[in-house]
């Protein structure tokens, strides 16, 4: 059943696990955060979309099946915040979805640019308004898929799966274990008495324009390295770390450092599943620490600020991991720390950050919640 205007929910995500290899057929680990967009929106008679980004006081129209052009009403080219919730209109359409005409407001309390997936919030954000105004049935993750190619095909990052799924699939107190390859997934407790903690560099780097596409390219080089041997290997997931060590001489340095970081990552993911299930987040904690050992020095996408970040979180007490969260090069760390430590954990943070680098980093305790909703 359709409605005429409403509120939607849409959260952020931070990955616990599994970083860069949801683009490699990997398991990845996120959880949906309480920092979210929010989009009140209402049904309207006219020809055009009209949207407020109330953030950065800028709105704009355009109409939805002009939308292969990327302009607004006037003919300018549409404003890049508005590319995100136009390419989830723009891909509906293209899966033969009737759009009803709206306006709609929106904010966030998601940092952008931090790794926190405040871009995939405002996509799955938009998909759930669309939903809601032209009562379909779509289930989520169809629609994490749907605003993936949106943003792969109509913004232009190369993103995998990760983002979407966690704004469109999370639950409340879980982490979700995402098969990226078979698509199938399920909810993961995380132990009551640990918090997931960010801490926020302030510091920021465009996804579009970073290395993240790079990176991507490397690994599939890898892969194309180990499917000459054996046609049956699909992607770097099909590759054991014991195997890809033989490869050290037969690829390009860069090449072999990346795709590495990728293949042990892959394997950690396995074994983090495992202590979450038996209830160890000391020893999840740990393969934390290795994730941003190799995230810093094999797929180098780490920063002074990020390490500073890494290395003063764990010399805390109750903190039992630390690394980067996202793309890197910049952004956010994501801690897990015990319940009872944890506002002494950020204050000590914020102090042993700013007196390292000058800079306010922006730190807070989140916790898991559900995917994108009408409130």
């Amino acid at each position: 059943m359709s409605i005429d205007r409403g509120h939607v929910i849409s959260p952020g995500r931070v990955n616990l696990l599994g970083e860069h290899v949801d683009y490699n057929d990997g398991l990845v680990l996120p959880v949906a955060i309480d920092r979210a967009v929010n989009i009140h929106f209402r049904r309207t008679e006219e020809k055009q979309i009209t949207l407020h980004a109330h953030d950065l006081g800028e709105e704009c129209s355009f109409v939805a099946e002009q939308l292969d052009e990327k302009t607004t009403l006037d003919g300018t080219p549409l404003p890049g915040w508005a590319l995100y919730p136009a390419g989830v209109i723009w891909n509906l359409l293209r899966y033969d979805f009737r759009i009803t005409s709206f306006t709609a407001g929106f904010r966030s309390n998601i940092p952008i640019g931090a790794g926190l997936s405040s871009s995939a919030a405002v996509e799955v954000g938009f998909a759930v308004v669309c939903v809601a105004l032209g009562g379909w049935q779509l289930d989520r993750m169809t629609m994490a898929r749907i605003c993936q190619e949106a943003e792969r095909e109509y913004v232009g990052v190369n993103c995998g799966l990760m983002d979407q799924f966690a704004c469109a699939c999370g639950v409340q107190d879980h982490a979700l274990v995402l098969d990226t390859r078979s698509l199938a997934y399920r909810a993961l407790p995380l132990p009551p008495d640990i918090s997931i903690v960010i801490a926020d560099s302030i510091m920021r780097r465009s996804l579009v324009t970073s290395a993240y596409n790079d990176r991507r390219r490397d690994c599939e080089a890898a892969v194309a390295h180990f499917h000459a041997i054996d046609p049956s290997i699909r992607a770097l997931r099909d590759v054991t770390p014991e195997w890809f060590l033989t490869a050290e001489n037969e690829l390009p340095a860069g090449i072999f450092r990346h795709a590495r970081h990728v293949v042990e990552e892959i394997a950690r993911v396995d074994e983090a599943i495992r202590l979450l299930e038996k209830n160890d987040p000391e020893g999840f904690g740990n393969l934390m620490v290795q994730t941003h050992a190799s995230l810093r020095d094999l797929y180098e996408v780490s920063s002074p600020e990020l390490d500073i970040l890494v290395e003063g979180a764990i010399a805390i007490e109750g903190c039992l991991g630390a690394r980067l969260t996202g793309a890197g090069f910049a952004g956010c760390t994501v801690n897990l720390v015990r319940n009872n430590c944890v506002e002494q954990f950020i204050g000590q943070l914020e102090t042993d950050y700013r007196s390292k680098t000058g800079l306010q980093a922006a730190i807070f305790a989140t916790r898991p919640v559900d995917g994108a909703h009408l409130s």
